[in-house]
């Protein structure tokens, strides 16, 4: 070691004591054998006085704690473990659920303190507010020292991360664990370590002062929010709100549609207002489904906004090590899925959906329907199945995709038009964006990165070609096809950049390069911090962009290089953090001046689905407004069962024909006083068809219904009709 008085105090000294005993452990076939194994290791440990480790460095900044801490004063008499990770690695994330049980079952009274010791890979990780951003994110409590210069790092001769280093009472070095999946080794370290220096009374039960940096922070509509999807057929938009655990599906002018989890993370399937997710990432919706990458319980879930249910399609709830797959969905482990994307593979039009597997760096298939990966024999539907990446974390393109290496892959965009025919791939911790070829698996370089595949250091902020080109830790992609163009969250540059595939330059479109929170005037002027997710709206026009640590939903207006707030209105939440909603959201109230249609009672039975067909004139003379999206909801006021417990929404774009709006009936019918009744509103904007004065219309149809006893399938359609 560099620091006189300490001179064996790095890892290397440990390595060759620990080895002989992780090979005993290896062989032991007992836990008490495991525990005396340990035992007597200790017992040779405290015969040394050698391996005492330096103390942090003094000015460092202390997160969770009323001030610095030290292995002389705070840390004293207690059994340290220090997590040594940097915050962009899908590694260490995926470790803090260890260290989260054992803080659960030792208290520091006990004699345990974990410390993060945050030693940054990039640029970015070393800026104070963005490890905050991270402590927040990742619900850590525990205290953390942004180590940014990696001093601690260095001396102990800390090799990669994540590394977890157990130190003993008097500061002195006790084990050492590289990499993830060690929770039970870790257990027996600290428990038998906890009791054996409790037993030698070295062990002191103060207290060390805490002070959580959420406290210190205002609530807000969204936290962290990860991805954001677009259903240009609805005009809706689906959010991961990641931080508050939940799924929002919102409206273009952005009324809340449906909420779903939160805000506490959880983990159960069934009714929407019963739901529960852990940091949901990637989001997919097309109609009434919405598809989700549950990253932190290691699931797929699908969102039925019809029928009102949440389901599990692949993962078992805990992080699996499978780099194959092949299994059905719900039996087949999978690991911290970060992103999906719709996609075809021999059989119908969007048969299957492509999951970028962060946590074993692959991209895997999951089949909605029977189909067949290039090169591959069928998939029956609810196959799970591993596409591309060897499992390695590395920056290697080739033309086999099992021998490919991806590095921690974030975002997915198809683009199955000829002449690309690929899914773009957002790989972050290579830095770079991918192609990978849908006829037959092939990886290329994009843009990004550079030519050695074990160089997972070639980041930079720098417009260019192809590998000239450097980004910092890209978490998404977005596929503009009328345009020909991919949109990149170049996330730890806090910019938007664009690349044109054909020339494979990139070019920087929005965001100073420094994180801020700033609108503008102009795109470049506007500022981000971290954003993680993006998708292209309205034929190429506009991005909506996840500026993730800002808690922000943007969008940018590239035909005026503008950047504004998306508006997100949430009943009961606009100035406070959300709560689980216990009832509907609220339907928008409806002008005095609005005709109100009462309609005869219609027959019904349990199941069935009632299909309301709509049919609106506008006043002659008049048009739809287009920059005034008109709209309709449905609820069903005092009996909101009918309709999941939400408000059913969807836009009017045009009037020349019926609209149809289908309402299912469930097939098990809760008690009601009254017959219960259906209440379509419709608000229309229109103008003169040679410009000038335009309106707002509005009307309401209550449909009561008369349900039989007895479920049957099939439809009951009723013609809702009105002249303004």
């Amino acid at each position: 070691c560099s620091r006189p008085g300490f001179p064996l105090c790095n890892l290397s000294a440990l390595f060759p004591i620990q080895s002989q005993l992780d090979d005993a452990l290896d062989n032991a076939t007992n836990q008490q054998e495991k525990e005396n194994l340990v035992y007597q290791y200790l017992k040779k440990l405290d015969d040394k006085d050698d391996l005492r480790i330096p103390d942090f460095d003094e000015g460092l900044e202390w997160l969770n704690t009323e001030g610095p801490l030290s292995f002389t004063r705070e840390l004293a008499g207690k059994v340290v473990v220090l997590d040594f990770f940097t915050y962009c690695c899908i590694n260490c994330i995926h470790i803090l659920p260890d260290l989260h049980q054992l803080e659960k079952k030792h208290s520091v009274k006990d004699g345990l303190v974990i410390v993060g010791v945050h030693s940054a890979k990039f640029p970015n990780e070393k800026v104070l507010q963005n490890v905050q951003s991270a402590v927040l994110r990742y619900n850590i409590t525990h205290p953390v020292v942004n180590d940014g210069d990696a001093r601690l790092w260095h001396e102990l001769e800390v090799a990669c991360w994540p590394t977890l280093v157990l130190i003993g009472p008097k500061g002195n070095l006790l084990f050492s664990l590289v990499g993830e999946g060690h929770r039970e080794r870790l257990a027996l370290f600290t428990n038998t370590s906890l009791r054996h220096y409790r037993d030698q009374v070295l062990l002191s039960d103060h207290l060390v002062g805490t002070k959580l940096y959420r406290d210190s922070l205002p609530p807000s509509l969204l936290s962290f929010p990860g991805k954001v999807a677009v259903d240009s057929s609805r005009k809706r938009l689906a959010i991961a709100d990641t931080g508050h655990h939940r799924v929002l599906v919102v409206s273009s002018i952005g009324l809340v549609l449906y909420s779903i989890g939160g805000p506490e993370s959880g983990r159960k399937d069934g009714n929407l207002d019963e739901a529960t997710f852990c940091s949901p990432q990637g989001i997919v919706i097309k109609g009434d489904t919405v598809f989700v990458a549950d990253t932190e319980n290691h699931l797929i879930r699908k969102i039925d906004l019809l029928e009102g249910q949440v389901s599990t399609l692949a993962g078992v709830g805990f992080q699996g090590t499978d780099m194959e797959g092949g299994a059905m969905g719900p039996q087949q482990p999978i690991s911290s899925p970060w992103d999906l994307a719709l996609g075809t593979a021999g059989g119908e039009e969007d048969n299957m959906l492509w999951v970028a597997m962060a946590g074993t760096h692959q991209i895997w298939a999951l089949f909605l329907e029977n189909g067949k990966l290039p090169k591959r024999s069928e998939s029956k539907a609810g196959t799970c199945v591993r596409f591309a990446g060897s499992g390695n974390e590395e920056n290697r393109n080739n033309a086999y995709p099992q021998k490919a290496g991806f590095a921690q892959p974030s975002g997915l965009a198809p683009a199955p038009e000829e002449p690309w025919g690929c899914l773009y791939v957002a790989d972050s911790e290579s830095s770079t964006v991918r192609s990978l070829a849908l006829k037959d698996g092939a990886v290329k370089l994009l843009v990004g990165g550079e030519r050695d595949p074990l160089n997972l250091f070639a980041f930079g902020d720098v417009d260019g070609k192809g590998v000239d080109a450097k980004l910092q830790h890209p978490l998404d992609v977005a596929w503009a096809p009328d345009q020909g163009l991919l949109y990149v969250a170049d996330s730890y540059n806090h910019k938007i950049k664009v690349v044109d595939p054909k020339t494979r330059q990139c070019l920087v479109v929005a965001g100073t390069g420094e994180a801020g929170d700033v609108l503008g005037p102009g795109l470049t002027e506007s500022s981000f911090n971290e954003p993680g997710g993006l998708c292209v709206g309205e034929g190429g026009r506009v991005l909506y962009v996840a500026d993730t640590n800002n808690h922000h939903l943007k969008v940018l207006d590239l035909d005026t290089k503008t950047v504004s707030l998306f508006p997100i209105s949430l009943e009961d939440a606009v100035d406070s953090a959300p709560t689980k909603s216990s009832g509907p959201c609220k339907v928008p109230k409806l002008p005095k001046s609005a005709s109100r249609v009462k309609m005869p009672p219609l027959a019904v039975s349990p199941g069935q689905t009632v299909n309301l067909e709509l049919v609106l004139s506008l006043p002659e003379g008049t048009k739809l407004t287009e920059d005034a999206p008109s709209f309709w909801t449905l609820s069903a006021e005092g009996n909101e069962w009918l309709v999941g417990n939400q408000v059913v929404t969807g836009d009017i774009q045009n009037l020349s024909q019926p609209l149809s709006i289908p309402a299912i009936l469930p097939k098990v019918l809760k008690a009601t006083e009254a017959s219960p009744s259906l209440t379509l509103s419709v608000w229309v904007y229109c103008c003169l068809a040679g410009g000038g004065a335009c309106m707002m219309k509005a009307a309401s149809f209550t449909q009561p219904l008369q349900i039989g006893s007895t479920p049957r399938n099939g439809s009951v359609t009723v013609t809702l009709a009105h002249a303004f």
